[in-house]
């Protein structure tokens, strides 16, 4: 869109009610009654549209009774502010519910092809956070600069989305805004008001946020503990006054600050941090209000049991509750979907339903739990019957061919099953010590690269394991012939390079991760530096997808939204937070923090990798995704799915680096 209209901004403030097309300050604006339809920064030379969507962007929904103003003004300093000013004129009170009345905000969050998309669409993280609602938009191919909303007037409650379905994974949705508005008066009104500003990556839009004079930032290094940890966050604002008269509770208890500090660095404003602590104690959810003055928001953290008891739990569960035992039937042994609800087993031959593909990760958690706790009788009789369905059902130990579902069908000869039956049989061989399960290993990736896997993003390739324990067994004619086959893949990753091919979503963290991963694999194979360049380059992009909102859902865990629908009993698309292949990134992270010594992404993989542990329950029951959204298409959300489906892969990476210890 080229510059139609210029309109000077010499006064303090513009507010316009009319039409808008054209150049203000730093942005091009197109903005009419129906609202803010196109928005882009003025030296952007790909023009990308922030805003978006299937609805415009200010759109509103309002019961029948209340009235709804939209202005949209620009600022001195060039930043936009929209202010929603909710009138009631029917002659009587109105009561508005919490779902009544909603704004729409359709940050342009969706995926195409990586050379449009890195390009022309964002990421976006949002913080539902009352006063201290925020959303950081990051363009997918990381170039600034981005664009940034936080409220400063009112209270936003929740969020929702509405999502085309045609569209399948390919599109977040428009997001809408839930503003708390409470009992109008007749000819009351209240306001709701917010600022869209240009910001130049993580580190600057939270300085930013720390401009607002009245604005309350939770920050912490982890959102999840572990049981006999301490949960501790930080509260920061610029004003001295709201910072002394910070009020903190949990459980209606109010909690004592232990320090305030006056920060003054590279990173953020003059502003002072109020820090808390609090004893992780009891597994579940701990929600801590904050109050200054009038303003209030939240922090939202995580107690979790140990990994190894996790890991118990699960492992016992599924020995008791989600083995399929009939003999002579296909399925006997398999590890099948649980409902929680029903209390019972499920299996389809749909894809994602069905007796293989990524639900082989049970099999591998149960091999990693017996390798820890080998007394466990019951639990190895299971994991036994399971080996015997594997290679009886989904694995061909003469060609090394994997297969898609029971019966050995391969109607679908899916490349992601490859690894994943490896990992496996990598897990039997350190339980076992039988080398036919090391080489059963070899013979499976040694097929994957046969069926074309060196230009697929497969999900899960331990690359680095393989060629040691290969290397260690002494077997190297077959540590060469796989490293030989590995380096090439990665040599095609580094030429492809962030041009990402589409696969089962377009463009997506899954596709980004396994690349990273692969090539800090290859380097650390090979030693050589041009794959450790890569691999940075593309980590870079990896980071966007994860924001640092002040809730264990959210907080470090990659976006997806499509799991819920593809995976879950009630079928349903939505913001996933968390789904357990965000652990793909925390696993990226640990590699690149062991590589390279750099502490702050030991951080990082610790907070991405904890993230998921909120998917395993007390019981050793588990949640294949947890729909994040308060409501999707005007449905309610916001739920743990009641299916035990996949999320054990979460498990492994978090055993995988020790996570407990």
């Amino acid at each position: 869109m080229g510059v139609v209209e210029s309109i000077p901004t010499s006064s303090r403030q513009r507010i316009w009610s009319r039409p808008t097309v054209g150049c203000v300050g730093e942005s091009i604006i197109g903005n009419d009654e129906r609202g803010l339809w196109f928005l882009s920064h003025k030296d952007d030379p790909s023009q990308m549209n922030w805003v978006e969507g299937e609805k415009c962007w200010g759109s509103v929904k309002v019961p029948m009774g209340l009235n709804v103003t939209r202005t949209l003004s620009v600022l001195e300093n060039g930043e936009l502010e929209e202010c929603y000013t909710f009138e009631n004129v029917s002659g009587e009170p109105l009561f508005i519910k919490e779902k009544d009345a909603y704004i729409y905000v359709p940050f342009n969050d969706s995926y195409e092809k990586a050379e449009v998309g890195l390009e022309k669409r964002c990421n976006a993280h949002l913080f539902i956070g009352e006063n201290a609602t925020y959303v950081m938009a990051l363009r997918q191919g990381g170039r600034a600069p981005h664009l940034g909303l936080v409220l400063t007037k009112g209270s936003i409650i929740g969020y929702g989305v509405e999502r085309d379905f045609s569209a399948r994974s390919e599109d977040r949705g428009d997001f809408l805004f839930y503003p708390k508005l409470g009992v109008f008066e007749p000819g009351e009104k209240k306001e709701i008001r917010w600022k869209l500003f240009w910001h130049q990556g993580k580190d600057d839009f939270y300085n930013r946020l720390l401009n607002e004079d009245e604005f309350l930032l939770v920050k912490a290094e982890q959102m999840t503990c572990i049981q006999g940890e301490n949960f501790e966050f930080c509260v920061q604002t610029k004003n001295k006054e709201m910072a002394q008269k910070l009020f903190v509770k949990f459980n209606e208890k109010e909690i004592k600050h232990v320090r305030i500090d006056e920060t003054n660095d590279k990173y953020s404003q003059p502003a002072y941090s109020v820090w808390y602590q609090y004893p992780a104690e009891k597994e579940g959810e701990y929600r801590f209000d904050i109050w200054s003055g009038e303003k209030h928001t939240h922090a939202l953290f995580y107690c979790s049991a140990s990994v190894d008891i996790l890991l118990t739990r699960r492992s016992q569960f599924l020995a008791t509750k989600q083995q399929y035992k009939k003999e002579g039937s296909a399925l006997d042994g398999a590890y099948l979907i649980y409902d929680s609800e029903e209390d019972a087993l499920y299996y389809s031959h749909k894809a994602d339903h069905n007796g293989g593909r990524e639900r082989l990760a049970m099999g591998i958690i149960m091999a990693q739990y017996l390798k820890r706790h080998p007394e466990d009788a019951k639990c190895m009789e299971s994991l036994n019957a399971y080996e015997r369905y594997v290679y009886r059902e989904l694995y061909d130990e003469n060609t090394g061919v994997v297969y898609n579902d029971i019966n050995r069908n391969n109607d679908w000869h899916r490349l992601y099953n490859y690894p994943w039956v490896a990992n496996f049989q990598i897990a039997l061989y350190r339980l076992k010590k039988d080398v036919r399960y090391l080489l059963n290993a070899y013979k499976t990736m040694m097929g994957y690269y046969r069926s074309g896997g060196e230009h697929f993003y497969a999900i899960g390739i331990e690359a680095y394991e393989l060629k040691t324990l290969l290397d260690e067994a002494g077997f190297e004619a077959q540590s060469e012939a796989f490293t030989q086959a590995f380096l090439n893949h990665a040599d095609q990753l580094t030429q492809t390079s962030v041009n990402y091919p589409t696969s089962e979503v377009k463009y997506e963290q899954s596709i980004v991760a396994p690349a990273v991963s692969c090539l800090l694999q290859a380097y650390q194979i090979s030693g050589e530096q041009k794959y450790l360049e890569e691999a940075r380059k593309q980590l870079k992009l990896l980071e966007l997808f994860n924001g640092k909102q002040a809730d264990y859902h959210l907080f470090e865990n990659a976006i997806r939204h499509w799991d819920g629908y593809w995976f879950g009993k009630y079928e349903c698309y939505g913001d996933t937070f968390p789904h357990y292949w965000s652990t793909l990134s925390g696993d990226v992270f640990a590699s690149y923090a062991q590589i390279t010594g750099d502490k702050s992404y030991e951080h990082k993989a610790k907070a991405s990798l904890r993230g998921c542990l909120n998917l395993f329950f007390i019981d050793g029951m588990a949640s294949c995704a947890m729909v994040y959204t308060d409501t999707v298409n005007g449905k309610k959300a916001h739920y743990y799915d009641p299916w035990a489906n996949d999320q054990d892969w979460a498990l492994y990476y978090a055993v995988k680096w020790a996570l407990d210890l």
